[in-house]
């Protein structure tokens, strides 16, 4: 049986959109041409877990545009299963415009307001599909607003209840929160009782309202809330990780200093890192020690920020072992 042909064991669940690339650095209004590519952090992930050679079923939906049809065509190029892939006939697809500084750290501006991606509803993923996964990720962009909102927090309680491991990345937008009918951390916390590993920057922690003055006890007070798992990126200071006793790799704390190299666009890498330990940890033959999964993770990562456009730099399993040694 060849990979294509295997019945996924991970499913990823959230949104698909356009990114705009500027040409430039600076800020947005300065900016006069942009690149368009495909994106969204679920969708990232979804893409890099197919280039390891873990290919997921992915959720998601995008509208019957041509925006849309263009997304549907990217997921197609890089063998994801079309099996939940919707197409909103009354809905266009979100868009994102990407501003960078001098230090390729980039900034968004969303066009999303009732966007296919948000409309998309509880139910979607039947339960034969979640019996089936042993993992299912989900982000925070789709807890903005609902029917969205219900709809991954539905999938992440029904995922729960069949033994499925959540993965639920924060993924804090503070353009998104302005004008809700709830707030971020109430939703996160909402979310936390479901999920077993988070994957999140300190920024993302804080703006759910946790707090720790070192990255050991930031990611304890998460735990503390439920999940088992805390995988933190921290930019140029590489990533950390702990678990709890409750993780079936065991209970412990991990650093890795990360890789020395020269970005050219950061959008996507923690998208990358996410596929990254997802990939490890989901690896049954593999090892899912802490400091082996940042190793793989970081490197994953590394290598998707030396060339523009999320989706478009992220490795193969054979380039990460090629850029490691």
């Amino acid at each position: 049986m060849t990979d294509s042909e295997r019945t996924p064991d991970i499913l990823v669940a959230g949104e698909t959109l356009v990114d705009f690339l500027p040409d430039s650095v600076g800020p947005l209004a300065d900016v006069e041409n942009f690149s368009r590519r495909a994106g969204g952090a679920p969708a990232n992930v979804a893409v890099a877990l197919a280039r390891l050679n873990a290919t997921p079923w992915f959720w998601t939906r995008v509208g019957a545009d041509p925006f849309g049809d263009s997304l549907a065509g990217t997921l197609s190029s890089f063998d994801l299963p079309d099996r939940f892939v919707e197409r909103d006939p009354a809905a266009k697809t979100a868009l994102a415009f990407v501003s960078h500084d001098a230090d390729a750290d980039r900034a968004f501006t969303f066009y999303r307001d009732g966007t296919a991606d948000t409309r998309i509803e509880p139910g979607g993923v039947p339960g034969e599909t979640l019996d089936a996964v042993e993992w299912v990720y989900v982000g925070g962009v789709m807890l903005a607003a609902d029917p969205g909102r219900s709809a991954t927090l539905d999938l992440a309680e029904r995922a729960t209840e069949r033994g499925a491991t959540v993965v639920f990345d924060p993924n804090a937008r503070p353009e998104l929160w302005g004008q809700t009918d709830r707030d971020f951390p109430s939703l996160v916390a909402e979310m936390l009782d479901f999920a077993d590993v988070v994957k999140a920057t300190p920024e993302d922690l804080e703006a759910a309202g946790f707090e720790g003055e070192s990255p050991e006890a930031l990611s304890a007070a998460v735990t503390g809330t439920g999940p088992h798992t805390v995988l933190l990126t921290q930019g140029d200071d590489g990533a950390f990780a702990y678990a709890t006793d409750r993780a079936p790799w065991g209970a412990g704390a991990a650093s890795h200093g990360g890789y020395d190299v020269k970005p050219v666009d950061t959008t996507g890498a923690g998208d990358a890192f996410t596929a990254g330990a997802l990939a490890a940890l989901a690896d049954a033959e593999g090892d899912t020690s802490l400091s082996a999964v940042l190793g793989f993770a970081n490197a994953v990562a590394a290598v998707t920020t030396t060339a523009a456009g999320a989706m478009a730099a992220l490795p193969t399993r054979e380039q990460v072992r090629e850029f490691r040694e």
